[in-house]
Order: structure tokens, then C-alpha cells, then sequence
């Protein structure tokens, strides 16, 4: 009884949040968390139906938007971030369009990084621009940029650090003050670095999204996303996500909880292979460039080694030459999977000019310096010499 009356989130590491907060026991007492699989819950009486649907008394309602499961997700992500709460969604693309619609309406202004995925800059450039949400793209680097591009109507800061696929560290704490200064708020995408290696609440973000689709899994099995923060940013996206309906199934979330307690080693380990990775693509006379936070050239390492932990997983590299070499590369490895999905415990190789940034205009792939050579890595578990060993492959015939 003493296990189940101590505080989950009190003054625990990282480590132990992952594995431990978020535990709620049913009548059985079980230690592996329950999976709750109804879309219903049945009450005590009328008027107890009437207080659960208004909000008046907490507890379960439907679970387009209430669901044990999903709540124990919620509790280990907010719990992991530092946030009050978290709102927990089928996919990080609809964690993102969540947000978008709890907090902005037509007439709205975002700032956003030119480098974000190709997905969401299709969202806010397509999409949201259809419905008189207006975007405006800088450079994730130029504070100032930023800062210039505000305009009364401005409601959100987007960024993404470290960047889709080339890895730009964009400083959170300096764009959130400039933010703040005209009442904007700032939301940082954590993809890359989940809460183990970037704490972006920290640093001065109001919210943080997830596809935990990718490292908060870890074995690429389900889809899932969140939006993370205080109450009174969080609230308004699950007013949304109670009406629009982007849930997360209580089966992806029970999936994602058990991907989450292995979340700290994970990441350690597949930072540390990513760094020497790194490394060795430097050294190769067929590389042209490396794109890695935790190598010394890159141009924003000593801002990535304030504000993360770690380099993190992701690897991004320009072979000498353009499409068809890139391409060599990618046909001749044997261990690396060709996909565009990372965050996997299997290491993925990508050409993001035709794949994640394929539907995006030449102009704004320019733009965000996505080269036609480039290619992306999601560094997994595998041993590192058979990774040198399947890239080498195609390396050698460039």
C-alpha cells in the first residue's frame, strides 16, 4: 500500500518517470498497466451521467476523449516534459493541426521555421492558408529574422529543433523571450530529442508536440501524437480533440507506454552510435558534408550542447554529386531500411528531396537547403561497424 500512496512524479530522474508515472491500478492490482479497450463507460445514475458530461465531476466519459489508458500516456508525458498536462492524439501531424485549431483562428498569423518537416510546412502553407490562417517561413537560426517578421496579428511561434533532416538548433530560450515580449506563444515540436535529451518548457515554451510515433515508441509500431504544457494552453486542445475527434487508441497508447520506459537508454545509445556515425561520415573522402548537432562543425553545436543533452539520433549527410548518387547509396545497402519513418530501434535511411520534402516547392526545399546529395539517417541499435559497413557499400561505388 505504501508503493501505491507515493507520488509517481515527486522529485524522480527522467528515467524513473518513464517507467513509473502514470500508474494508475485498477481493482486487480496489476504492475503492467491496463489496456482499456471500450469506446463507453457506464454510470451510477442519471445525474452522475449529466455531471461527467458537463464536466462537473471527474471521470470517464467516451473515450474519444477520456480513456484510462490514454490518461496513463498523458500523465508519463506530461510528467516527463515538466508540463502540468498533456492532450494526447492519433499522429504527431494531428497534434500539430490541434493545436493550430485550439488556439488560432482565421485572420491569424504564425511565424514558423523554414526547415520544419515537409508535412507541416504542407499543413501551414496548404492547409491552414486556405481557412485565412497566414504563415510566414524565416530561418530557424536568425533570432532577428523572427523578430522581424511579427505582425499584430502574429499568435504562434512553430518550431522544430533540431531540425527535419539537417539538424538546425533553434534557440528556444531567445525566441521565446522575443515571443513573449508581444504576447505570442511559442510551441516546439520535441520529436528529435524527446524530453530526455530537450526539456523545451524549460527553455521558455508554452507547448510542446510530439509524434510519438517515433522515439517515445521506439520500435516503430504505432502511430501517436501529443501537445504538452500548462493547463490553460492544454485545455482548449482537448476541447477540440473532444469535438473534432483526433484520438489516440487506448491500444496505441498502452503500446506507447511500454515503448516509453525504455525510453532513457534508448536514447542514450542510439545518441552515442549516432555520434560516432557521425563522425565516421566525416572522415569519408565521398561525403561533401555532415549535418550532426553533436559534432564540433556544426554550426550551432555549442547551442545544442547548452540546450540538449545529447546530439541525439539523427544523421544527415551530402554525398559529392546530386540525385543519382544519393540514390547509389540508399539502392546499396543490405541493413539499413529504406523508409521515411524514424525514431526506430532499426536504423532508417532516407533521400528527403524525394520523400518527406519531396511535395514541397524546389524553391522552398532550396530554401531550407535540402540538396538533391542529401541523405538521412535514424541511427538505431544495431553495431555500429555493420552500419559503417552497409553505407560503405554504396559509398565506395560513388
Amino acid at each position: 500500500m505504501a508503493e501505491q500512496n507515493r507520488d509517481p512524479q515527486a522529485g524522480y530522474q527522467p528515467e524513473t518517470l518513464a517507467v513509473r508515472a502514470g500508474t494508475a491500478r485498477s481493482q486487480f492490482n496489476e504492475h503492467s498497466e491496463a489496456m482499456y479497450l471500450t469506446s463507453s463507460f457506464v454510470f451510477d445514475s442519471a445525474a452522475q451521467a449529466a455531471a461527467r458530461f458537463s464536466g462537473d465531476e471527474p471521470g470517464n466519459v467516451y473515450s474519444r476523449f477520456t480513456n484510462p489508458t490514454v490518461a496513463a500516456f498523458q500523465e508519463r508525458l506530461a510528467a516527463l516534459e515538466g508540463g502540468e498536462a498533456a492532450v494526447a492524439t492519433a499522429s504527431g501531424m494531428s497534434s500539430i493541426l490541434a493545436l493550430i485549431m485550439a488556439h488560432l483562428s482565421a485572420g491569424d498569423h504564425i511565424v514558423a521555421s523554414n526547415s520544419l518537416f515537409g508535412a507541416t510546412l504542407q499543413l501551414f502553407n496548404n492547409i491552414l492558408a486556405r481557412f485565412g490562417v497566414e504563415t510566414t517561413t524565416v530561418a530557424q537560426t536568425d533570432v532577428g529574422a523572427w523578430e522581424a517578421a511579427i505582425r499584430p496579428n502574429t499568435k504562434l511561434f512553430f518550431l522544430e529543433t533540431p531540425s527535419n533532416p539537417l539538424t538546425e538548433i533553434a534557440d528556444i530560450q531567445a525566441l521565446s523571450a522575443v515571443a513573449h515580449a508581444k504576447g505570442i506563444l511559442v510551441a516546439v515540436d520535441n520529436c528529435f530529442c524527446t524530453p530526455i535529451l530537450q526539456r523545451p518548457l524549460d527553455l521558455g515554451a508554452d507547448l510542446v508536440v510530439h509524434s510519438a510515433t517515433k522515439y517515445l515508441d521506439g520500435q516503430g509500431r504505432v502511430l501517436g501524437g501529443a501537445v504538452v504544457g500548462a493547463r490553460q494552453f492544454t485545455d482548449p486542445v482537448l476541447a477540440f480533440l473532444r469535438t473534432a475527434g483526433p484520438t489516440l487508441s487506448a491500444f496505441n497508447a498502452w503500446v506507447l507506454l511500454k515503448g516509453m520506459e525504455t525510453l532513457q537508454i534508448r536514447m542514450e545509445a542510439q545518441s552515442t552510435r549516432a555520434l560516432q556515425l557521425a563522425q565516421w561520415l566525416e572522415a569519408h573522402p565521398k561525403v561533401a558534408r555532415v549535418f550532426y548537432p553533436g559534432l564540433a562543425s556544426h554550426p550551432q553545436h555549442a547551442l545544442a550542447m547548452r540546450q540538449q543533452k545529447g546530439g541525439g539520433a539523427i544523421v544527415s549527410f551530402e554525398v559529392k554529386g546530386g540525385r543519382s548518387e544519393a540514390w547509389r547509396v540508399v539502392d546499396s545497402c543490405a541493413l539499413l531500411s529504406i523508409t521515411a519513418n524514424l525514431g526506430d530501434t532499426k536504423t532508417t535511411l532516407t533521400h528527403p528531396a524525394s520523400t518527406t520534402h519531396g511535395r514541397i516547392s524546389p524553391e522552398a526545399r532550396a530554401a531550407a537547403g535540402i540538396g538533391e546529395g542529401l541523405l538521412r539517417v535514424a541511427v538505431g541499435l544495431e553495431a555500429l561497424v555493420d552500419l559503417q559497413a552497409d553505407l560503405e557499400r554504396g559509398l565506395s561505388r560513388l
